[in-house]
């Protein structure tokens, strides 16, 4: 069985500007104070003698092709990445970045910020803009009404209720 893995669905190239740094702190961790900590230790194990059977050995070694491929991965995003770093002038409608507060059919009330893919895994409540909820919600205005077809076919209404712009932390 080959290796091969195709190519997934292109994912939009917009961050926050704290999104950004997370991701230059993450890559800068891993560079400059992980990969070196775990050089060593492999440098370390390899100096017991047979590598074959030298579990640290092998650990080390997987754990260095982990941290590189994540390092180069976060290197070629962040060439392309657009970091978001400005709020819209007009706050009255759904932007990259904004929070939404919405309603659903149940009364039932959830607020989302929308933010690049990068991010959706930073805090609770962040929703990616290419997922279905995002595009929905993307140029839409206070009391508007809009529906997601859930994967079950059903649909499920929603009213915005609140769009607010923050500043980043």
């Amino acid at each position: 069985m080959g290796r091969y893995r195709p190519p997934g669905q292109p994912q939009s190239r917009y961050i926050t500007a704290a999104g950004a740094k997370r991701l230059d702190e993450e890559l800068k961790y891993l560079w400059k104070v992980k990969r070196p900590a775990i050089t060593q230790s492999v440098k370390e194990a390899a100096a017991q003698g047979d590598r074959s059977e030298n579990a640290e050995y092998i650990y080390g070694k997987k754990q260095l092709r982990e941290i590189d491929r994540r390092v180069r991965y976060l290197s070629k995003r962040l060439d392309v990445l657009t970091v978001v770093d400005r709020l819209p002038d007009d706050h009255n409608t759904v932007f990259f970045g904004a929070w939404v507060t919405v309603l659903d059919e149940n009364d039932k009330e959830a607020c989302y910020r929308i933010v690049g893919p990068d991010e959706i895994g930073d805090s609770a409540g962040y929703i990616s803009m290419d997922s279905p909820m995002a595009r929905q919600l993307l140029k839409k205005h206070l009391g508007d009404e809009f529906y997601i077809l859930r994967p079950d076919g059903n649909e499920t209404w929603y009213e915005i209720t609140g769009i607010e712009y923050r500043e980043d932390t």
